[in-house]
């Protein structure tokens, strides 16, 4: 195979990380949830001990806990992920981020840096979405932040019995791994949930049949007869009680369902009775400037009254960068999504995906998933040209390449933490449409630096004797760096030095892997109990509370901590009932 075809291919290729179709295709049951039903069949007004606004990877474990002792209405603005093919299947990875409708379970989103990125909408949030890799948080990470360990613990286990499996290993992950290994990625852990040093191989949401596992399954767990889950749910804002008040209370929220209705929740009566926001890293943030809580001239801008002057809400944003090398391989090699991370000293981790011929198949053949020339982030046509005329003969010479040029993986390095941060703002008053969202990738040089030491040692990974199988001869590493430089990965300009100077390499090609967080950060916009400062009976638990990014995957954090803030929020409610 020519080196020009493979450069092309590597456009299409780049979808396997996306897009698999070798898995099986049964179906998982839905699970009979009686408590699940469209927002079209909700009362006009209505009355709980908490509404929880997002049905995502933190708000189902947090609804499911909090229902055993108390009423809740967990309010979803997506549908079911369960008899959804392009959720449930890994051999359909991908599917649903490239669904650009208005019913898709994903949203897409473009940062103001040029980096095409997606949010949940659906049932479950991003555990409906992502690649599937599962693992827990560093102890350190623990401790900084200031959670009980112990219920720390006891959280993940109650996640892990539900959602979490070790993942079968073949022989491409295990040439990565043991590349790993072989350069210095040390020490070997073997199978682990645990946030190591070393090289590990990690757990997954997908099950031996290739069926993923979500949040909405911790759902399991709940009373059914003390949770109301609503789907197709749009929250509009929080209601807040002023006068007489010392402080703002909240104490409602306007949602509308699928046909434009308006219907009213609120608080019942009681001290402890609360409004808790797990709408995401973009959903919190931009719904509680929608609420009147936020920057005070953002607000007025919108016509929006104002609640609370609050500053800091939408700062702090942050997503980690990803940066890839595709190596083509001139064996088959097996359909893997991420299973073996590299947990570097100095600060990035190195994960791996491959898949052979895997933009083939039905049943849609090579559509290359959400990478396709049709809509995606890899397409040669720049977004603004996308005539049909253009998409068309992108795809006939996508059609002409050769099944070998789909055959190989990708190694790829995302920079912990980051140190890099941006900020939010609204672009409308409709919660439906995205926020404005800059990263600010790389502004940190700390976080360049982890960068370039991380493709440095992918670079060694792809050199070393144990990966030598897997990639041809004569194709050297600059080689496969200036493959990866020329493919249109994001919606950035290109340098001509991108594949001799690691620090533009990592500029010009920087991605996401969706682990973006911050905006409602504790200690500027909540406490450490997750209550936003300012006002009463308001609370946010989800990813937006972040600093830094916990672990290599942050699902697992995240659905832990729905579950451990809902086991104290009903601890700290029948402790105030018992002293009565």
């Amino acid at each position: 195979m020519d080196l020009g075809c493979l450069r092309l291919s590597f456009v299409a290729t780049l979808a396997t990380f996306l897009f698999f179709h070798d898995f099986c295709a049964c179906q998982k049951a839905a699970p009979n949830y009686s408590f699940m039903h469209n927002a079209t069949a909700a009362q006009p007004v209505s009355y709980y001990d908490y509404i929880i606004i997002g049905g995502g990877t933190a708000g189902c474990p947090l609804a499911a806990t909090l229902s055993q002792n108390a009423s809740v209405l967990l309010l979803e603005r997506g549908g079911s992920p369960y008899g959804n093919p392009n959720i449930t299947n890994l051999g359909s990875f991908g599917a649903a981020l490239s669904d650009l409708s208005s019913t898709s379970p994903s949203q897409r989103f473009i940062s103001e840096d040029g980096v095409i990125n997606s949010r949940a909408r659906v049932l479950g949030g991003g555990s409906c979405l992502n690649a599937g890799f599962y693992t827990r948080a560093a102890p350190y990470y623990v401790r900084e932040v200031g959670w009980d360990e112990r219920l720390v613990n006891e959280s993940y286990q109650w996640v892990e019995k539900v959602v979490a499996f070790e993942p079968p290993m073949r022989q491409w992950q295990s040439a990565v791994r043991d590349g790993l290994v072989e350069v210095g990625v040390l020490p070997y852990n073997g199978f682990t949930y645990d946030h190591m040093y070393g090289t590990k191989i990690g757990g997954t949401i997908f099950d031996q049949n290739g069926q993923r596992h979500t949040a909405a399954d911790l759902l399991e767990y709940a009373n059914p007869s003390g949770l109301t889950l609503l789907l197709h749910a749009s929250v509009h804002k929080v209601l807040f009680r002023i006068k007489g008040k010392a402080r703002p209370v909240a104490h409602g929220v306007v949602f509308r369902d699928a046909t434009g209705a308006k219907h009213r929740a609120y608080l019942k009566n009681g001290p402890k009775n609360e409004i808790i926001v797990s709408a995401g890293a973009l959903g919190s943030p931009q719904l509680l400037m929608l609420s009147g809580v936020g920057p005070a001239d953002q607000l007025k801008a919108h016509n929006i009254t104002v609640v609370l002057d609050q500053p800091l809400v939408g700062q702090g944003m942050s997503d980690n960068p990803m940066n890839a090398i595709f190596v083509p391989s001139p064996v088959p090699v097996e359909v893997s999504l991420i299973q073996v991370v590299g947990i570097t000293q100095f600060g990035s981790y190195i994960e791996a995906a491959s898949g052979e011929n895997f933009a083939g198949g039905s049943p849609s053949p090579r559509d290359y998933g959400m990478f396709s020339p049709k809509i995606g982030q890899l397409s040669k046509v720049p977004p603004k040209q996308r005539t049909p005329e253009a998409i068309a003969e992108a795809i006939e010479n996508m059609k002409a390449l050769d099944d070998p040029a789909f055959r190989g993986g990708f190694i790829l390095e995302k920079v912990m933490g980051p140190v890099s941060t941006g900020h939010l703002e609204l672009r409308t008053r409709n919660p439906n449409d995205n926020p404005s969202v800059t990263f600010n990738y790389f502004k940190e040089p700390e976080d360049l630096q982890r960068c370039v030491q991380g493709i440095s040692t992918i670079e060694k990974i792809i050199e070393s004797k144990s990966f030598s199988k897997f990639k041809y001869e004569s194709m050297s590493v600059p080689i496969l760096v200036n493959m990866t430089a020329s493919a249109p990965v994001n919606l950035l300009p290109r340098h001509s030095n991108a594949s001799t100077s690691l620090e533009q390499f990592c500029r010009d090609t920087v991605m996401t892997i969706w682990h973006y967080h911050g905006g409602c950060q504790v200690g500027k916009v909540v406490d450490h109990d997750y209550k936003v400062l300012g006002v009463d009976a308001l609370r946010v638990i989800d990813g937006s509370t972040f600093y830094y990014s916990p672990g290599t995957n942050p699902q697992a954090t995240v659905m832990m901590l729905g579950r451990y803030m809902g086991v104290r929020i009903l601890s700290e409610r029948l402790a105030s009932n018992g002293s009565k």
